[in-house]
């Protein structure tokens, strides 16, 4: 009787126990969520004391939403686009960061008229998602003299590359260089991209993880950034393995576009996700108060937060 009751005990100890954490991503499953998805298959989730529901939304606009409501533990969302958020009142706080680097450029056709970026004047430029894309296309058009109002914006309603590569626009701004660069490689339609950080926009992370301050579960995170953490850092010294262990959680990302971004991706995952830049983020702030993107200056600690010095 005393050896069960210590089974028993053994098995309600709270070290047995998971912490049930639902993550929201960015968009459907793809090479930019490599860290989360490796940390679930090599078991550091579970190593933490974490059962993690990774979930896609139907709608790319929901994930900090349902953040913001606590209706996700995390979402994985935008650097630029948390300004906005938190400027329109959304009570969001970044807490991790998973893409390092932006990965937004401006996409032209490697044979198109569009040699610089001081040929754009007079052009259709193609877009998705309206205010932070035209404050880089200020950014980078007035660096060569040409104002906003001198090119012609076409909302190509998330299908950046094919307005592309159909002469639809001479160019799009919003595109990923781990994705739609490749998708036209494959294609036969060779681009070109102008990397925003080399126009004069202010580097940034692409990709991090947000959460409502009032709700969040400091510690649960913690752990959470722990396993990722140790999921990039498997995937540095094992790229090849990685892409194997990654693709092989479903038939959809076993193709020749998702092997190329993930070869192009993998460099750029944050190998310390929880450390937090204050200047990049004050930087960048900065940089959309000046362009009159958002009208009060919000101070870093009401944008981001290292959970590691909480």
């Amino acid at each position: 009787m005393k050896y069960l009751a210590f089974i028993l005990a053994l098995m309600a100890s709270p070290a047995l126990a998971q912490d049930k954490m639902t993550v929201m991503l960015d968009w459907f499953v793809n090479p930019d969520h490599g860290p989360i998805i490796l940390a679930e298959e090599l078991g550091y989730f579970k190593e933490a004391g974490l059962q993690v529901e990774v979930i896609a939304p139907a709608d790319p606009s929901d994930p900090p939403k349902m953040a913001a409501a606590g209706r996700a533990d995390l979402a994985v969302s935008y650097q630029p686009q948390l300004h906005l958020q938190v400027e329109g009142g959304l009570p969001l706080v970044r807490v991790g960061t998973l893409i390092a680097t932006p990965l937004n450029c401006l996409l032209v056709l490697e044979d198109g008229p569009i040699k610089s970026t001081a040929d754009l004047r007079g052009r259709k430029i193609g877009f998705s998602v309206a205010g932070v894309e035209e404050a880089l296309l200020t950014t980078i058009l007035g660096r060569h003299g040409i104002a906003l109002s001198e090119v012609e914006l076409v909302n190509v309603n998330w299908s950046l590359s094919p307005a592309l590569m159909s002469r639809q626009v001479d160019a799009v701004i919003g595109a990923y260089r781990n994705f739609e660069l490749n998708q036209m490689e494959i294609e036969g339609v060779p681009g070109r991209c102008f990397f925003v950080e080399d126009e004069g926009i202010p580097a940034y992370d692409e990709l991090i993880y947000v959460a409502n301050p009032e709700r969040m579960d400091m510690d649960m995170i913690r752990r959470f950034l722990h396993a990722t953490e140790r999921a990039t850092q498997y995937i540095m010294n094992h790229p090849r393995t990685s892409w194997e262990i990654f693709s092989a959680t479903s038939t959809e990302l076993q193709d020749q576009l998702n092997e190329m971004a993930w070869a192009d991706t993998y460099p750029r995952f944050a190998t310390r996700p929880a450390a937090l830049d204050h200047g990049r983020y004050a930087r960048f702030e900065r940089f959309l108060l000046d362009t009159g993107l958002i009208e009060i200056e919000t101070p870093v600690a009401g944008l981001a937060l290292d959970v590691n010095a909480q």
